[in-house]
């Protein structure tokens, strides 16, 4: 519908293109809330959404949540919500895993709590959660103790990921049949303040590096999270808007699956990005032009409200 790309939304214009949508996709950090604050006007726009009829979901690269911890925090600041419209990679990973890989055995599982859960959730048991210490040298290293139950190495967000996680990781690994799953590739997280700490990319990247391996990723901008959320509630691609914030996980996504595109200049992403990407010529990096942008989804109120 957009007559040209990364389009500044306004006017007549926001109400032609929610009139062209069925469905509408937010990712959540930077889009809907920063931290524990919700984005001014966010909640409202959400609850109007679905009062005029719209299918709202909640697509997130974090797994440090499970979906009932993200409905709980989305219920808290005022958005209504229920479990089954979250989608983030904890239960992406399970999906996938269950659905497309259909495992038989356990997961070595370098990740969180969350990811635990909603693993064990669909049945499938998990090992490796929590600290792991090194001891003893070099060659106890290459051949710590393995449980031979396990079919795949899963790797999320983990505050205590370790060498030894790493060494283990590579050890099941050396096993071609075994799988070799990502939640997302994202590098950096980013903080208030222009602060950031590193992100689950890092920690996967280090984990093909050691077992020169590349992983299937599932989340955004893969196409299976969009897959995961079509599967359950039959969407029609054509009319499924995406909303983020950044370009190459948010946007890159609606452009690989072919849905509408909004970047939200509340978070990472900003214009002068997009009109490079655009201005680029590169295929790759024109995937990664939003068809509209907004200061803030605050700005879609008034035609919702109309």
């Amino acid at each position: 519908m957009a007559v040209s790309k990364c389009t500044r939304l306004n006017g007549p214009l926001i109400k032609q293109m929610l009139d062209s949508v069925d469905s509408v996709l937010f990712d959540c950090d930077g889009v809907i809330w920063r931290g524990d604050q919700a984005i001014p006007g966010a909640p409202d726009v959400i609850n109007l959404l679905k009062k005029n009829g719209k299918n709202v979901f909640f697509v997130t690269n974090n797994s440090t949540k499970t979906r009932k911890m993200y409905a709980d925090k989305l219920a808290l600041m005022g958005f209504n919500a229920t479990e089954d419209e979250v989608f983030g990679t904890a239960y992406c990973s399970a999906m996938y895993l269950k659905n497309v890989s259909r495992l038989q055995g356990k997961v070595y599982l370098i990740g969180s709590n969350a990811m635990r859960q909603e693993l064990e959730k669909v049945g499938i048991q998990q090992t490796g959660v929590g600290p792991d210490p090194i001891s003893g040298v070099q060659i106890d290293w290459a051949n710590v103790p393995l449980d031979p139950e396990v079919k795949a190495v899963v790797v999320g967000f983990d505050e205590h990921f370790s060498y030894m996680k790493l060494n283990r990781a590579l050890q099941y690994l050396n096993n071609p049949d075994c799988l070799l799953v990502g939640t997302n590739t994202d590098t950096r997280l980013p903080l208030e303040g222009g602060k950031a700490v590193p992100g689950t990319g890092c920690i996967l990247k280090a984990v093909e590096t050691a077992a020169q391996r590349q992983a299937q990723t599932v989340g955004k901008p893969n196409h299976f999270m969009y897959d995961c959320v079509a599967s359950q509630f039959s969407l029609d691609r054509t009319r499924c808007l995406m909303v983020g914030d950044r370009l190459d996980t948010d946007i890159l996504l609606g452009s690989n699956c072919g849905l509408k595109t909004l970047l939200t200049l509340t978070g990472v992403s900003t214009v002068a990005d997009a009109e490079a990407h655009q201005e680029s010529g590169c295929p790759k990096r024109l995937g990664m032009v939003p068809d509209y942008y907004v200061e803030s989804i605050a700005e879609l109120l008034p035609a919702l409200q109309g």
